[in-house]
């Protein structure tokens, strides 16, 4: 499940944003049926993935993930899409900004914080490993990235375009990885002075030294303070209230970016003489430059995930036929052993029986269990090339290495005595 930039709004995906991804994930793989969860959250997405024994169950689990949001804003996704969407995401390609590098280290998180809340399993997994494969390979063997490509500069860039950044004061609010890069696009845009407000200082002091422009750590508290002097602000904390209320920015006359969720500026500051207010639905005009120049690099990722996709799909079918045939085999593993050992047992018993013998008994089985597994060990195969699951559960369920082996002797000679016989 998905909801995202592309059909919803700002609000939506705060919505849906879980406050804590580990907690939400945990939640999933907790519900009937849920064998394996990841959450993604961003700036611009909040999407929930599970594994489950059938897609109503999948469904059932995801029906409380993003209750708020209205239907139309809400992408519901079957195995095949989910897998390719991942794709496309850690690719770039779902991003605002088309071919945006962050996403990929957003999804390698997700992966990480998976395995260790104990929520991910073999399929979400492989599926997580290739979706960062091919989102490292589009960036690699073609241009998807190259400009503008982080939410950070692009909020830069957007500010650059009503205010004169050249000498001009500009604070930035938060030190994490948004606001790192929108400290570093500011440092290339020829700004005077750059303020760095952050709840923990130590981290503002630290982005205050990665740029070669005067630069200032403050504490959040003082962010009110440091908005009066400046001309442009790009907000990216991870606060949970406002950061700057409407009464912080009266009297400022300042351009303003909040690419944060949940929104770092109150959106009331808009009315105020002096003061632009915009968030991340505005960054779609500074972004569509950028799509144009990649719309042909972008056909060669479609290309590689096309490729990556159908790979990790045969993949997966044929693991799950191997499944369904191994616990076929395994089954008559059991029961082969089971009936030759009472074979040989009641031969011996009558007479000396010499090893070539037995080894002629022992190869008798052995060829019976071959030939008779050997058709429905094509079908299975067949089946999960032409995405018949319901066979391959089918065989899964009659050939179940866990259940027991039928006794067929003893059960005819029940048989035999209930019937008088």
């Amino acid at each position: 499940m998905s909801v995202s930039h592309t059909l919803a709004t700002v609000e939506e995906v705060e919505s849906a944003a879980p406050d804590d991804e580990s907690a939400a994930a945990q939640r999933l793989a907790a519900r009937p049926g849920v064998s394996e969860s990841v959450v993604l959250a961003t700036c611009n997405r909040a999407e929930a993935y599970v594994v489950t024994d059938s897609a109503s169950k999948g469904q059932d689990a995801l029906s409380d993930f993003a209750p708020e949001v209205r239907e139309g804003a809400v992408s519901r996704l079957n195995h095949e899409d989910a897998i390719r969407h991942l794709m496309r995401v850690a690719s770039g390609l779902e991003s605002l900004v088309l071919g945006e590098d962050q996403i990929i280290g957003q999804v390698k998180d997700a992966l990480e914080r998976a395995r260790e809340d104990g929520t991910l399993g073999p399929v979400l997994e492989e599926s997580l490993l290739k979706a960062i494969h091919v989102g490292e390979r589009a960036r690699t063997e073609t241009a998807i990235n190259e400009g503008t490509v982080s939410m950070g500069s692009a909020a830069v860039e957007l500010a650059g375009r009503e205010a004169d950044l050249d000498d001009a004061t500009a604070l930035v609010l938060g030190a994490g990885e948004m606001g790192t890069l929108a400290a570093r696009a500011f440092d290339g845009a020829g700004v005077d002075e750059l303020v760095v407000a952050n709840r923990t200082l130590p981290n503002a002091e630290h982005v205050a030294e990665d740029v070669s422009v005067d630069a200032e750590a403050v504490g959040l508290h003082e962010a009110p303070a440091a908005a009066q002097d400046a001309s442009v602000v790009v907000a990216a904390t991870g606060a949970d209230e406002p950061v700057l209320t409407a009464d912080d920015l009266e009297g400022a006359d300042a351009v303003c970016v909040d690419i944060a969720r949940p929104r770092d500026i109150d959106p009331a500051a808009a009315e105020i003489d002096g003061v632009v207010v915009h968030d991340i639905d505005d960054l779609e005009a500074v972004t569509e430059q950028a799509h144009e120049n990649r719309r042909a690099a972008a056909r060669q990722v479609e290309a590689m995930i096309d490729e990556e996709h159908d790979r990790l799909l045969s993949s997966f079918k044929r693991a799950r036929a191997d499944e369904a045939i191994r616990g076929m085999y395994e089954g008559a593993e059991r029961m082969k052993s089971r009936e030759l050992d009472r074979a040989l047992t009641k031969l011996e018993a009558q007479g000396d029986l010499n090893e070539d013998q037995r080894e002629t008994v022992e190869a008798l089985a052995d060829s019976l269990v071959s030939q008779l597994l050997a058709p429905p060990t094509e079908s299975l195969r067949e089946a999960a090339g032409q995405d018949d699951w319901t066979t391959i559960q089918t065989a899964m369920e009659l050939f179940d290495p866990t259940t027991d082996v039928v006794d067929v002797e003893g059960a005819a000679d029940a048989a035999d005595e209930a019937t008088g016989e």
